[in-house]
């Protein structure tokens, strides 16, 4: 029940959740106020842009108030919103991946891999010994060494894969593809013609 005045010392963390559970809005701001600080200090050793420390301090905290009312007091808040916090950095450095590996058009990650060149079907690999591709693999982000060990190394099917990536057929082939180019263009730099 919502209190129209709050002494800010007078309750503890848990209680002042657990009124803002129960849609007190001043009780959680009273909550933000005392924890604030700290949660943007870490935030911001969470991440490499500083406006991104902005945002996930904002993103903990309207996580914390959908969630006050789950919080059973076992451990101490800051610790609460410090794992909320970390959790808010996990999903913004895929989401910020994801935007990565989508931001370079497939024509120009061709080009990177040596397609369009003025004989594309005469370009072949020259050296396929297992070293080069490993060393081409440990290249890749993380994302794209997952989809070519799914698809190309342990031979799951692509709705297999699909469904352990948690993404539909057309965008795990789209995925696949844009992996591959990078593959290639890996090999190339180390100095391995590849071909389609």
């Amino acid at each position: 029940m919502p209190d129209s005045h709050l002494d800010p010392g007078a309750l503890t963390d848990a209680a002042l959740l657990a009124r803002a559970g129960a849609g007190d809005r001043r009780a959680f701001d009273l909550f933000v106020e005392r924890h604030q600080a700290s949660v943007f200090r870490f935030a911001r050793t969470q991440v490499s842009r500083p406006d991104d420390g902005e945002d996930l301090l904002q993103q903990t905290f309207l996580s914390a108030w959908q969630a006050a009312g789950t919080f059973r007091g076992e451990g101490p808040a800051r610790g609460w919103l410090f794992t909320i916090t970390r959790h808010a950095a996990t999903r913004l450095r895929q989401r910020q991946a994801r935007e990565a590996l989508d931001d370079t058009p497939v024509e120009d990650l061709g080009v990177q891999a040596g397609w369009g060149q003025s004989n594309p079907e005469g370009l072949a690999i020259r050296h396929e010994r297992h070293t080069a591709i490993a060393s081409a693999l440990a290249a890749l982000p993380a994302e794209d060494r997952e989809i070519l060990t799914l698809r190309d190394l342990e031979g799951t099917s692509g709705e297999e894969a699909a469904a352990l990536l948690g993404v539909g057929l057309a965008a795990m082939k789209s995925r696949l593809h844009r992996a591959r180019l990078r593959l290639a263009a890996e090999l190339r730099k180390g100095g391995h013609d590849v071909a389609r």
